[in-house]
């Protein structure tokens, strides 16, 4: 596990394998940024030249290997673009991208520095969590694990502020957040081979052990006891069954109760209405609205935060064979209500509709959704943008200002009550699974509203799009899982616990 701290210590007199400073697009050529000053006087005032031969520009996502010259105790330079200079400060996400490229490009190193702009506790914590998530790397599956390379060792982030409260605050808040990411992120990354909703279920009671959080599992029979049908009629296809898991932190101070509710599609194949080629390679990760929540409670405990917050994981796999549900069946949700199931393929919403019920049942302020749900999300808003809709306009704008604050990329979505009439047409059951063609990440929104209690605010998050990474690396993002939303969650259970509206 990579270690992470905060050093005063001057960037010339440090020793490390390597120094990361950062560099922007000035009006006269390149420029060191804030942080970098005593790395860019060691080259004599030749860094820009230096660079320039070698092709940088400062632009964002930029990395280049320059050897250290005299009077850097360090052997190496890399400096990392952080586009267009700026006065007063640099965007925080650019910081967190800066330093996540830094620590992929540097994997295999023991020890790096860091002298980034990193003045502010905001920025130290931007720079650690940036730089830890960029050491993420999964090999669980090869042989020479991560291709021979081991993530970085060690990371200190250079800064004026090591001592003070903040600083240590944000360092700690970066490492809370980041290892539970990327714990988030290997869930998602498991093959499914290995990850089934039992084996989920034993993850998320050795971590509710190890954090002291109260952990409940409904297996197969306390589901069929209970009537959990949507479930039930999900998980009936597969040799693995379905499981209902609730994961509570709670704080004797808390100022708000929160319930986050994921949807955990270990594996999708679509079931009977079955996926075509090209469609379920990744349906691993269809479990990462689970895996999402489930880390944003572990992360809330871990910080503290003054809020009640329980993660409801519904997880099943959806399987084809002779006792999978069919097209034309008829469901009959937990709480009663009747669904006829159209497309076996849009089976997340029925899994989610169920925990959605429980969780209303113990009267939580707010109850957030996350889920890998629809297709026509990633066609509305591509693989990088999640959707946030909710049943109250000041609980979705809070969300999506959340997200903002993060870095996670958001976009708040309508549900327009005229494609409600497309669910509710059935002439055999109270709604059925499917809707308007157009619209569809709208349709199922909408749907899942349906099992929301009376009197409880809800949003619903749609992360089809950046969920799964399946392009080259980018900033702090590795290719497969990106552990989606986490950031987001986290930031809105600080806010409640402030006493903040939404």
């Amino acid at each position: 596990m990579t270690a992470l701290s905060v050093s005063t210590s001057a960037a010339a007199s440090l020793r490390a394998d390597a120094l990361v400073i950062g560099v922007a697009k000035g009006s006269k050529g390149i420029v060191p940024a804030p942080g970098g000053e005593a790395v860019a006087e060691a080259f004599e005032g030749k860094l820009a030249e230096v660079l320039a031969t070698l092709g940088a520009t400062g632009a964002e996502g930029e990395a280049v290997k320059v050897p250290a010259p005299a009077g850097l105790k360090a052997p190496l330079v890399l400096a990392v673009g952080l586009g267009d200079a700026v006065e007063g400060g640099y965007e925080l996400e650019t910081l967190r991208r800066a330093a996540g490229v830094a620590a992929r490009t540097l994997a295999g190193s023991k020890k790096v520095a860091l002298a980034l702009p990193a003045e502010s506790a905001e920025e130290v914590e931007a720079v650690a969590l940036g730089a830890l998530l960029g050491t993420y790397a999964f090999g669980t599956y090869k042989q020479n694990g991560n291709g021979g390379k081991e993530p970085v060792g060690e990371l200190l982030v250079l800064s004026t502020r090591k001592g003070s409260k903040d600083a240590k605050a944000a360092v700690e808040r970066a490492l809370a957040v980041g290892e539970e990411m990327n714990r988030a992120r290997d869930l998602v990354n498991t093959a499914p081979n290995d990850l089934n909703p039992k084996s989920f279920a034993a993850i998320a009671q050795a971590a509710g052990k190890e954090h002291g959080l109260k952990v409940e599992v409904l297996d197969e029979k306390a589901l069929l006891k209970g009537g959990f049908g949507g479930l039930l009629g999900v998980g009936n296809g597969s040799a693995n069954p379905p499981r209902l898991v609730k994961v509570a932190y709670t704080h004797p101070k808390a100022k708000a109760t929160l319930a986050f509710v994921g949807k955990g599609i270990t594996y999708d194949s679509g079931g009977i209405s079955l996926k075509p080629a090209g469609h379920n390679e990744t349906m691993k990760c269809d479990m990462a609205g689970a895996a999402a929540v489930f880390a944003a409670v572990v992360a809330a405990k871990r910080l503290g935060l003054q809020v009640n917050v329980t993660a409801w994981l519904a997880l099943a796999e959806n399987m084809p064979s002779g006792t999978a549900t069919r097209p034309g069946d008829v469901l009959r949700m937990y709480g009663g209500k009747t669904v006829e199931v159209l497309n076996t393929d849009a089976e997340g919403r029925l899994v989610l509709a169920d925990a959605i019920v429980r969780a209303g049942e113990e009267n939580p302020d707010v109850i957030v959704d996350v889920a890998t749900l629809t297709g026509a999300m990633i066609l509305a808003l591509g693989n990088r943008t999640f959707g946030v809709m909710a049943n109250n306009d000041e609980l979705r704008a809070s969300l999506h200002a959340a997200a903002g604050e993060v870095g996670e990329p958001s976009w708040p979505m309508p549900l327009p009550a005229e494609l409600r009439k497309g669910m509710t047409e059935s002439t055999i059951a109270d709604l059925a699974n499917m809707g308007d063609r157009m619209g569809g990440g709208l349709v199922a929104g909408l749907f899942l509203k349906e099992f929301v209690a009376e009197g409880i605010d809800w949003a619903h998050l749609d992360i089809a799009g950046p969920a799964f990474h399946e392009a080259a690396p980018f900033g702090y993002t590795p290719k497969g899982g990106t552990a989606t939303a986490v950031r987001t969650l986290v930031r809105f259970a600080e806010q409640k616990a402030a006493g903040g509206k939404g």
